[in-house]
């Protein structure tokens, strides 16, 4: 029977990405094989598995025992009341956190069994697992001597399209850092541009869709105050992801190669 080690998830907020797969579809394994490769490996390490029913309300405990032809096997929680509320709830949404990475998955309900002469939870083998391992991307300054600029094209509420030039700050696989453009154009915190076109030196075009993350207020050398936007890329391909990490490590080469004396 698993024992309660940890503080109770209930102290904070929980975020269930599951229950927005569209968002997280890049990040969901359907593969029956692959799904039973990672919950192996869930069993192998030991990994404690926090199952959460009644709209999140109420959680046990729990950890992952054995799979086979008729499903997954979880471990009965600490507490008694609990337990009868999980085999009374109907779904349930168990995340865990295997190698660093949160693995999300539900069913549809569990029944209880004896499982090497104890008590145990019985469910469905899942249909698809989350397994949310976003990239932490290194972010790269523009360089002064080649500075970079993209075209944004923005949709008005009314349909009217709007083309404007920004300098790029900075760049990483995950977004970029731009000035406001000289038109004083404003950026808000969640909009979004229908398309950002990027020509990276050596690397290639980059073409996607921008949402702004943050705005904030910065001072030039020369005293200028001028408006900084910080923006992610949606749904970037990986095939553009290797073009900006190309371009990076170029960049980065060339920036070493002059600290050398080498050019």
């Amino acid at each position: 029977m698993t024992e309660t080690r940890v503080q109770s998830p209930s102290d904070t907020p929980v975020k269930f990405e599951l229950m927005e797969a569209d968002d997280y579809s890049r990040y969901l394994l359907h593969s029956r094989g692959e799904i039973e490769f990672l919950l192996r490996a869930i069993i192998k390490s030991a990994d404690l598995i926090t199952a959460y029913f009644n709209q999140g309300s109420d959680f046990v405990l729990t950890a992952l025992l054995a799979i086979d032809d008729e499903g997954i096997v979880l471990d009965y929680g600490a507490s008694r009341e609990m337990n009868r509320k999980a085999l009374a709830a109907g779904k349930l949404i168990l995340i865990a956190t295997h190698d660093r990475v949160k693995i999300q998955f539900s069913v549809p309900w569990v029944k209880e069994v004896r499982h090497e002469g104890r008590p145990a939870f019985r469910a469905p083998m899942p249909t698809q697992i989350l397994r949310l391992q976003r990239r932490e991307y290194y972010r790269l300054t523009a360089p002064v001597a080649r500075p970079l600029k993209c075209t944004l094209v923005l949709v008005l509420p009314g349909g009217e399209r709007r083309t404007m030039e920004a300098q790029v700050v900075d760049i990483s696989g995950g977004g970029i850092a731009v000035m406001a453009p000289p038109s004083g154009f404003e950026f808000a915190i969640d909009q979004e541009f229908e398309s950002c076109d990027l020509d990276l030196p050596d690397a290639g075009l980059i073409r996607a869709r921008l949402k702004v993350r943050n705005v904030f207020e910065v001072v030039l050398r020369n005293g200028a105050r001028v408006k900084r936007s910080g923006c992610q890329f949606m749904n970037l391909p990986g095939t553009m992801i290797n073009k900006i990490e190309r371009y990076i490590m170029n960049m980065e080469r060339e920036r070493k190669a002059r600290g050398a004396g080498q050019t």
